[in-house]
């Protein structure tokens, strides 16, 4: 496990674009004031914008099973209700 580096206020004050950037490429930071630790930056995990083939033929696999026959009367009892449009008198 890596050490985090080390960074005073008075850093993240003055070269805050270039500590930025490294913190969105994956670097933590531990910030410190007059010595003292008080915080830490790090980089907020990115969400996946897909789920590979393999992952999601697992997870179907333990998926339960879905009535057809429940799912479509779910469907027809939604779309018979009547919307309750604001702006109809």
């Amino acid at each position: 496990m890596s050490v985090q580096p080390e960074i005073t206020q008075r850093d993240l004050r003055s070269r805050s674009r270039e500590i930025m950037d490294a913190v969105e490429a994956g670097q933590s930071f531990t910030v410190t004031r007059d010595g003292h630790r008080i915080g830490e930056l790090t980089p907020l995990r990115r969400r996946r914008r897909f789920v590979p083939r393999a992952e999601f033929a697992a997870m179907s696999r333990s998926a339960p099973d879905i009535s057809l026959e429940g799912f479509r009367a779910d469907q027809d009892a939604t779309a018979a209700q009547e919307s309750d449009d604001p702006y109809a008198r």
